[in-house]
């Protein structure tokens, strides 16, 4: 497993779920869903996987399996 993943394609993979972003304050993007999950994603050139995982579990609330499916 990588150490990171480029924002670019965590990014896609948030609009492939059918979130929106909302609004940026900084380097950070708040998206909402339709059903009232929210997320903030910073905006640098890559996301460590460690916060990655923590999106994905607390915010996306759907498995890390799922969700890597979706970058490629």
């Amino acid at each position: 497993m990588p150490n990171s993943v480029k924002t670019r394609k965590v990014l896609e993979a948030l609009h492939k779920l059918g979130f929106q972003g909302i609004r940026q304050k900084g380097s950070h993007l708040f998206f909402e869903h339709s059903d009232g999950r929210t997320t903030l994603v910073p905006l640098h050139k890559e996301i460590r996987i460690k916060l990655l995982v923590k999106i994905i579990k607390q915010d996306l609330k759907m498995s890390k399996e799922e969700f890597f499916k979706l970058l490629e």
